[in-house]
């Protein structure tokens, strides 16, 4: 099969998660024998005039990398015309495969877009060349902020993915609670919908069981440093465990725009000197914290899936998660880690000090978290069940779309 897949982030460009799932995805299908194209986008500021477009094969995938145009918007600041002009490279680009020189006559079986940033591509797309559209829908607009849409901005976003969950053929969430995520938001004229979860890479992280402590305990939160990942939650939380724990510390590695407010939350707790921000790391640096640590603390408030749950449990790291989404799924309860609700600091503390305390159960969750990953989340596994639904997708009569409708109630479950 023939497969474009249309993401704004893949690596080296990776802001999230997202990136190392496309990633992964896109040379699993093309170990498995298929014709993979991955249009993403190189890093922001590249001079477009100079530089519009790379290809490279890497790992059996052809990538198509395109400089946003004009190269002057900051996403942070322009974020709808930077995402305007990234479209606009995508579609110039993907338009282009089949010419001689590029793609030899190249022509896509299916399109898969994933996430809103690359709605307006991946439907132009998919409508160019006429073939289905599948769309992995990782996050929302709404989930992110509780169901409240209250800036402009905010309702702009949740109407371009209601836009592209509603002209796509097929639709993968990582999870169940996405899927009852994106029905409620988007539909009832919805395509079916496919739950696959995210997989991982045994072979690139490295299962250490925890040698006996020495010394005070080590915390780790790793992910993005925005309010719906309850860094928050374990800062206010790390005071009362050093109470029964001392010296206890937490170690948060990650980039995003909350960091200023963190901080100051460490310092409002009187634990900004056992708090330390390590920033973004590689694979070898946070596999060597993965391995450091006594504990993962993982409080997202809302959490799509979570894949740093399956890294962690790769590398025997000791979970405590919030029941958030698709963490609910990908941590079992007393089995393979210790959940708490989302926002809950004292079930926080409570399961890290339970941690902490019998580290002989701790480890045992921890044997039975990485072997329940090679039965459930095999990337191979991953990618045949997307080809399934590449297969099964036809291309739906495509009628005039009716106006998206804006939340303005919190999500079911959600204050």
């Amino acid at each position: 099969m023939k497969i474009l897949i249309v993401s704004w982030e893949y690596p080296p460009v990776v802001v999230g998660g997202l990136g190392r799932h496309v990633h992964h995805l896109a040379t699993e299908l093309a170990a498995a024998g298929h014709e993979v194209v991955v249009l993403s986008r190189q890093p922001s500021g590249t001079d477009a005039t100079t530089h519009p477009t790379e290809s490279r094969v890497e790992d059996g995938v052809l990538v198509v990398a395109v400089a946003e145009d004009p190269a002057h918007f900051v996403f942070g600041e322009d974020m709808l015309a930077w995402t305007l002009a990234m479209g606009h490279a995508m579609v110039r680009a993907g338009t282009a495969l089949h010419k001689p020189g590029i793609g030899e006559g190249w022509t896509p079986d299916v399109v898969h877009a994933h996430d809103w940033l690359v709605a307006h591509p991946a439907i132009a797309l998919a409508e160019y060349y006429d073939v289905p559209l599948v769309s992995t829908l990782h996050a929302t607009e709404a989930g992110r902020h509780s169901g409240w849409l209250s800036g402009r901005i905010n309702r702009q976003v949740h109407s371009v993915e209601w836009w592209l969950a509603n002209d796509s053929d097929a639709l993968i969430t990582c999870s169940s609670s996405m899927e009852d995520e994106v029905t409620a938001l988007y539909g009832p004229s919805l395509a079916p919908v496919t739950v696959i979860r995210n997989g991982i890479d045994l072979s690139t992280w490295t299962f250490r069981p925890r040698a006996p402590r020495v010394g005070p305990p080590r915390l780790l939160f790793v992910g993005r440093l925005e309010y719906e990942k309850g860094v928050q939650d374990a800062i206010a939380a790390l005071p009362r465990i050093r109470r029964t724990h001392p010296g206890a510390t937490l170690t948060v590695a990650g980039g995003g725009t909350q960091f200023t407010w963190l901080y100051q939350q460490a310092r409002a707790h009187r634990v900004a000197r056992s708090v330390d921000f390590v920033g973004t790391l590689g694979h070898a640096e946070l596999l060597g914290w993965l391995h450091a640590a006594d504990v993962i603390v993982l409080p997202s408030r809302y959490e799509p899936f979570g894949i740093i749950a399956l890294e962690a449990a790769a590398s025997g790291t000791p979970l405590v998660a919030s029941t958030a989404g698709g963490l609910g799924e990908a941590v079992v309860d007393g089995i393979t880690g210790l959940s708490f609700l989302p926002g809950d600091v004292a079930g926080l503390t409570s399961a890290v000090r339970e941690v902490l305390d019998d580290p002989g159960a701790a480890q045992r969750r921890a044997h039975a978290a990485r072997e329940r990953l090679t039965e459930d989340f095999d990337w191979a596994g991953v990618a045949e069940q997307t080809v399934a639904v590449y297969s099964a997708a036809k291309r739906r009569v495509r009628h005039p779309l009716a106006r998206p409708e804006i939340p303005e109630h919190p999500l079911p479950g959600r204050g």
